[in-house]
C-alpha cells in the first residue's frame, strides 16, 4: 500500500470532533498533523498493514506526515515478533517521536518474549538527550521489570535521570507511583530519603495515594513524606 493510499485511508477514517480533542490533549504535535482517528480504528488498520509485502516501504519512510501516521507506524511496529527484527525498526524511528501518545502506546510484543534482552538498549535510551526516547526507556521498565523482574538496580536508573521536561517528569513520576503499588518497602527509601527533585517527588506520591493498589495506611504516611516548595511543574 503506497503513503498515498495510506493517507487516503486514513482520512476516510477521520472523526474530527476527536481530532480536537486530541489537538488539545497533544499539545506538543501541531494540530494540522492531526486528522483524527480512534486508536481501535488505527490497531485495526496496522494488522491489516503489517501482513502487506511493502509494509517496509511506509515503515522506511520517516518522518511521518500526520501524527496517526506515527500512530500506525507504532502499531505495525508492536506486532512484530522477531526480537531484532523489532529493535531495528524501534531504533529507526524513536527519534521521530514527538509525543507522549505515541511513546505511551508503542508496545512491541517481541519485548514481552524477550526482555532481558531489552535492557542494553533501555540502558542507552534512557541516557539520551531526546525526552520521548527517555520517556520510552523508563516506560520499558515499567512494563516489563516492576513484577517479577524487579531489581532496584532498575529503580536506580530512573531516579538518576534529570531533567527540566515535563514529560520525563511525569514518567518518572509514574514509575515510582506503580512501583509503589507494587514493590513498597524497597522503592519507599527513595521518597523517604527524597531522592528525586521536588516536583518529581511529590507527582509521585500525589500519584501513588490516587491508586487502588495502595492501602489507606501506606497513602497516610506518604502524604506526610511530601515536601514543602513553591516550585511548579518543570
Amino acid at each position: 500500500m503506497t503513503g498515498e493510499k495510506i493517507i487516503e485511508r486514513l482520512f476516510s477514517l477521520q472523526d474530527k470532533e476527536y481530532g480536537a480533542l486530541q489537538a488539545r490533549t497533544i499539545p506538543s504535535v501541531d494540530k494540522k498533523r492531526i486528522i483524527g482517528v480512534r486508536t481501535p480504528a488505527l490497531r485495526s488498520f496496522a494488522k491489516e498493514l503489517a501482513g502487506e509485502s511493502d509494509v517496509d516501504t511506509f515503515l522506511s519512510s520517516l518522518p511521518h506526515q500526520y501524527f496517526e501516521e506515527d500512530q500506525l507506524h507504532a502499531f505495525v511496529v508492536s506486532l512484530e515478533k522477531n526480537f531484532d527484527q523489532c529493535i531495528m525498526r524501534v531504533e529507526e524511528f524513536l527519534p521521530f517521536i514527538d509525543n507522549w501518545a505515541t511513546c505511551d502506546q508503542f508496545s512491541p510484543i517481541a519485548f514481552k518474549k524477550e526482555p532481558e534482552k531489552l535492557l542494553p538498549y533501555i540502558d542507552a535510551w534512557i541516557k539520551s538527550d531526546r525526552t520521548y526516547t527517555v520517556r520510552f526507556a523508563i516506560g520499558m521498565l515499567m512494563q516489563h521489570f516492576l513484577g517479577e523482574r524487579f531489581d532496584l538496580k532498575y529503580a536506580e536508573m530512573v531516579s538518576a535521570v534529570r531533567s527540566e521536561e515535563y514529560y520525563v517528569n511525569m514518567m518518572i513520576a509514574w514509575y515510582f507511583a506503580t512501583a509503589l503499588a507494587g514493590q513498597y518497602e524497597a522503592v519507599l527509601p527513595y521518597i523517604e530519603e527524597k531522592r528525586l527533585p521536588v516536583w518529581t517527588h511529590n507527582k509521585t506520591i500525589q500519584k501513588a495515594v490516587e491508586s487502588y493498589r495502595i492501602t489507606p495506611e501506606q497513602k497516610a504516611y506518604l502524604r506526610t513524606l511530601k515536601k514543602s516548595s513553591r516550585c511548579q511543574a518543570p
